[in-house]
């Protein structure tokens, strides 16, 4: 979450008569009149009740404001469902999740949850791997990342902490929520940067900044940056060489936020997965491509071996022991519930086919973006259904942040952003195809696009001089 000081800065509470003119005489119960003596202050409690109308109203226009989700392309976070995911979200969200002796079905659920996904991702023996449903796939990651550190620490109890300072090697396209991780635990981030056509991590160079310290290793399926796979199955390979070497076992964790809901349907002879001998854990999120509205992700070990006891509590569950993992302790079970009824109602083909259409969508989008001629596409969508485009060499009238200025105008959100080290100077658009993002809405943004390039191209320059604000989108 944003973190966010009290009252804004630059804003004072409003006058009496600014604050009666807030409301509109309507949203008075059965006196027009009446609703416009008072309106409440938007910095400190009112001092009495409203009635709940008035109240929803002052809320419901207030958020009128903001974007419209399905036409927000920058982010991964499913804006649709069905209504009858919605009603059961609506019927659970007042069970905690924690409390699992007074839901014990919306806890089976959750275990079902985490065996379908075990067999989904090849566990050996899905009885034996073990999981969790989160908040999101940012505490999933906090989850794998603790267990990656304390096994190493049980391995180097001689040497930790004292002299030893634990690291975890990654690209420098992770999430950031990984960098959050190594900030609140203590551990040293090695990133692999960026160079040339490849923005992600190379397996040789992630294996060369491995040592004693080293935790494990992050492989991404599905980059932020540009949609594309990470080659987990050749990070894997060259850790084994490592080891062959060095003696050094160092564990995989895959960070299947968006791509370990894809791959399995759409790319079903990719390795990734615990078909990998050395892919310890696995996370991801359901309220990406698990097709679920967002507050749920799922992070799961290969065996209870990958899960270090001291890490798990324990909470009575109808007179026996429910072992639990998690940073939140109290969260609605709504999402787990609707992850459930999304696992039911699609199966492996349903989801094969939403995702398929989502990435036919993505390549379609892509290469009509392409034939407007003033674009280079550095992806073109057919891993996630995701892709990532810079403008041309010789398109110098304008750039990527004109470009997200101007969609937006129109209603539609596309991020621009500069890539990190060593490609500080590539800038490029990022466009997000998820399920609801169809091939008619594709087409009116192509359409809206072509309507604004002979204004773009009839600029002296391109308008965004100051690069400072232009930071990376980790969604």
């Amino acid at each position: 979450m944003a973190l966010h000081r009290g009252a804004h800065p630059h804003r004072t509470e409003p006058t009496e008569e600014r604050r009666r003119l807030a409301l509109n005489p309507f949203f008075g119960e059965a006196d027009p009149a009446a609703g416009m003596e008072f309106a409440p202050p938007t910095h400190r409690l009112p001092d009495g009740p409203l009635p709940p109308s008035t109240a929803y109203r002052l809320v419901h226009d207030e958020l009128m404001l903001d974007g419209n989700s399905r036409l927000n392309l920058a982010t991964f976070v499913t804006t649709w469902m069905e209504p009858q995911a919605g009603v059961l979200m609506g019927e659970c969200r007042d069970k905690n999740m924690i409390d699992k002796d007074e839901y014990p079905r919306t806890a089976e659920l959750e275990r079902r949850c985490v065996a379908m996904l075990a067999d989904l991702w090849n566990a050996p023996d899905p009885a034996a791997a073990v999981g969790c449903s989160t908040t999101g796939s940012s505490e999933a990651c906090m989850l794998a990342g603790l267990a990656l550190k304390r096994r190493w620490a049980a391995r180097n109890a001689d040497r930790y902490p004292a002299t030893a300072r634990p690291n975890l090697v990654m690209g420098i396209n992770v999430q950031v929520c990984w960098e959050k991780f190594c900030t609140f635990w203590e551990v040293e981030a090695r990133q692999v940067p960026m160079e040339g056509g490849r923005f992600h991590l190379d397996p040789q160079a992630a294996a060369d900044l491995c040592d004693e310290n080293t935790i494990g290793v992050v492989g991404i399926l599905g980059s932020t940056f540009d949609g594309s796979y990470e080659p987990v199955a050749e990070l894997c390979a060259a850790l084994d060489e490592l080891q062959e070497r060095t003696g050094l076992d160092i564990p995989v964790h895959v960070d299947g936020a968006s791509g370990a809901m894809v791959a399995p349907f759409l790319d079903e002879d990719l390795l990734w997965d615990f078909r990998l001998p050395r892919v310890s854990s696995i996370n991801t999120s359901g309220h990406k491509y698990g097709l679920v509205y967002p507050g749920v992700g799922w992070a799961l070990w290969r065996s209870a071996a990958e899960l270090p006891e001291e890490l798990v509590f324990r909470v009575n569950y109808l007179g026996g022991d429910m072992p639990t993992f998690a940073l939140n302790f109290s969260r609605p079970g709504a999402q787990v519930v609707a992850q459930y009824y999304t696992f039911l109602r699609l199966g492996r083909e349903g989801y094969r086919a939403v995702h398929q259409a989502s990435r036919d969508v993505a390549g379609g989008l892509a290469r009509a973006v392409e034939d407007l001629g003033d674009f280079r596409l550095l992806t073109r969508g057919d891993e996630l259904p995701v892709f990532a485009v810079t403008t041309t060499a010789d398109t110098r009238a304008y750039d990527v942040f004109d470009v997200s200025r101007r969609l937006r105008e129109r209603g539609w959100l596309v991020p621009a952003y500069t890539f990190p080290a060593n490609r500080q100077d590539l800038s490029v658009l990022r466009v997000v195809c998820r399920n609801g993002f169809s091939a008619d809405l594709a087409e009116l943004l192509i359409e809206d696009l072509r309507l604004l390039l002979p204004e773009l191209r009839a600029q002296r320059h391109p308008l965004s001089h100051d690069r400072s604000p232009a930071t990376s989108f980790h969604h």
